[in-house]
């Protein structure tokens, strides 16, 4: 049986990252979660700073870190979350360039209401989205389809 790649699309503050944490088949140990966020986080923290004031020189050290993660997800044969916007063809394209061999699932979050959506970019301090970074992102998504190569595509 093939492993599983589920890529989670959606914007910043959609859900993916609460979603994953609340699936039961991810504790099970078969799953690992590939993120750069976790790399950027754990460097603040290191640093005594924030995912802000570190992110702009860290970030691509990081994508580095999240694309060896998911090597050795493969090597140890493990599934993955690939917790990213994803929101891009050419972005997910990237994932599927580097684990072939996977079985790919997209699982789209829907953007939440304005309101709800800015209480939740609220709740994350130290961890902001300038608003035309947001727009562009809402802008240029592009909804994923099997032609890309997804088995499924799921919308929650």
């Amino acid at each position: 049986m093939k492993l599983k790649c589920y890529h989670l699309v959606g914007v910043p503050a959609a859900g993916k990252s609460t979603w994953v944490k609340s699936q039961t088949i991810f504790k099970e140990g078969e799953f690992t979660v590939v993120s750069s966020d976790k790399f950027i986080d754990d460097h603040a923290e290191k640093e005594g700073k924030t995912y802000n004031e570190v992110f702009k020189d860290y970030a691509p050290i990081a994508m580095r870190l999240m694309e060896n993660h998911a090597l050795i997800a493969q090597a140890n044969n493990l599934n993955i979350f690939w917790d990213q916007t994803n929101v891009s063809v050419k972005s997910r394209k990237k994932k599927f360039d580097l684990l072939p061999d996977y079985e790919h699932i997209a699982v789209v979050f829907s953007i939440p209401d304005k309101d709800e959506h800015d209480r939740r970019l609220a709740s994350r301090p130290g961890k902001s989205i300038p608003d035309n970074v947001m727009r562009s992102m809402i802008d240029n998504f592009q909804m994923p389809t099997t032609d890309e190569g997804y088995t499924q595509v799921v919308v929650l």
